[in-house]
């Protein structure tokens, strides 16, 4: 443990941060999830609409730091790939 006051604190804010962001990872493998499950019940309409939400969450991770921004680009290019095999 440290003994410095300031660095005490990093730990803590670190911790924070690390479990917000794990929750945001969270989500954004289960939008894919729910992409590639609208794929494989080949519902094209339904499988758009959870892309487009995919897409908007890997962008705004990307934007807050939690995912690099060409990563948030593969997947929404991944994404997308698979609905417009069905379409």
């Amino acid at each position: 443990m440290a003994n410095i006051k300031s660095q005490k604190k990093r730990i803590v804010t670190a911790e924070k941060a690390r479990m917000r962001n794990k929750a945001v990872r969270s989500e954004l493998k289960t939008a894919v999830k729910r992409v590639r499950a609208a794929v494989e019940a080949n519902d094209a309409e339904l499988a758009q609409a959870e892309a487009n939400k995919a897409g908007k969450l890997l962008d705004k991770a990307a934007s807050k730091g939690i995912i690099h921004k060409n990563q948030a680009a593969q997947r929404k290019s991944g994404v997308q790939k698979l609905v417009n095999k069905i379409k």
